[in-house]
């Protein structure tokens, strides 16, 4: 089974380099997600040369505070790379002192990819999916980008809402574990589901998951929606080349 790992931190490893090389070897395609555009060219210089990990270009939400000057970074870098990601907003008790400043800087990050056209960006959206909704719908005239939501909390409202968009949703082991989250993932629209790890934020046994680790999120996921391991596999890398066409 051909498997798909839609946002991992590689960079975040001790062994950023051979999770790459691993990926690369398995055949597993791999979005290896950024939190700070100063990260942005170790990643690509270690992804241009394979054929299945990808780099994308982020400002995560949760460094804004103390990082948004790096913004002006982020423009200067987006015409290197088709993918965008980790971007978004987190209302979270840690983070959400810093709502406005987040709005901002992620209201540039629209914008810029409403303007370059053919982004594909990988969200972050913790308690806050209206809002991100919100921006997305006044920022990004359709057609302009792809979205893909991932480790997705909100509503089965804002799902429906987010698919009604076109947005994707990538899935991890962990939102499979609970009933609550078992029924959102079997709610959304088959066509939209990718699986991801998240790794190193994601456990598998006692160690960080890894790439390879998305297998069982295929397991988890095939259980959630009645299907057979190897049909998830299917669908997902369907989805993937319908997102990526």
């Amino acid at each position: 089974m051909r498997l798909v790992d839609f946002h991992c931190h590689l960079d975040l490893y001790p062994e950023f380099e051979t999770l790459v090389a691993e990926s690369e070897r398995l055949g597993i395609f791999t979005l290896a997600v950024t939190t700070t555009p100063k990260a942005w060219a170790r990643n690509n210089e270690l992804a241009s040369s394979t054929k299945y990990v990808r780099a994308a270009l982020g400002l995560h939400p949760q460094l804004v505070a103390e990082r948004w000057r790096e913004i002006d970074l982020w423009e200067r870098l987006l015409d290197e790379t088709r993918y965008v990601g980790e971007v978004g907003l987190d209302a979270g008790p840690r983070y959400y002192s810093s709502m406005d400043r987040q709005t901002e800087v992620f209201r540039r990050i629209l914008r810029r990819c409403a303007d370059a056209g053919g982004k594909i960006l990988s969200i972050h959206s913790v308690r806050t999916a209206p809002k991100v909704l919100d921006l997305i719908e006044q920022e990004i005239p359709e057609g302009r980008a792809k979205f893909v939501f991932h480790w997705f909390t909100g509503s089965a409202a804002d799902a429906r809402r987010a698919a009604d968009l076109g947005c994707y949703f990538s899935v991890n082991s962990q939102m499979l574990t609970s009933d609550r989250g078992k029924a959102l993932v079997s709610s959304l629209p088959v066509d939209r589901l990718l699986t991801e790890t998240d790794g190193p934020f994601t456990s598998q046994g006692k160690a960080p998951a890894r790439p390879r680790d998305v297998g069982q999120t295929l397991k988890h996921l095939a259980a959630a929606r009645g299907l057979t391991v190897e049909d998830s596999a299917a669908v997902v890398l369907r989805n993937l080349k319908t997102l990526t066409a």
